[in-house]
């Protein structure tokens, strides 16, 4: 399994190489349409090759998706952790109830009967 997984890295850092040879080319990235620059007399670009832009986005659209989805099950993370104490509180209370049964009694026979 472990050669299988090399295997798809490798073709995927093949498929990386590639896309990147392919395209080298520089591009101009503007933060604002010139319509809109003109309103602010600002009009902040960068020049990149093609293949950080694609890789870029690729990069910030994981990045949002895996921000997203924290966010969304911050719900579930906090329900569970709500359940474990509750669940941590019952058992010390089972333990409490327990020991207060067994006072009094011989501790083989109270032992015996907390196993069963």
């Amino acid at each position: 399994m472990r050669y299988v997984r090399y295997f798809c890295i490798a073709v995927f850092a093949i498929a990386l190489i590639a896309v990147a040879l392919a395209n080298r080319d520089v591009v101009t990235l503007q933060v604002l349409p010139q319509e809109v620059a003109g309103w602010f007399a600002v009009n902040p670009q960068v020049q990149l090759p093609l293949f950080l832009v694609i890789l870029g986005s690729i990069v910030a659209g994981l990045l949002v998706g895996f921000v997203w989805e924290w966010i969304r099950e911050y719900g579930e993370r906090a329900e569970k952790a709500r359940l474990a104490r509750e669940t941590r509180r019952l058992e010390r209370e089972i333990a409490r109830l327990k020991d207060e049964k067994h006072q009094g009694k011989d501790e083989v026979l109270a032992l015996l009967d907390k196993t069963g």
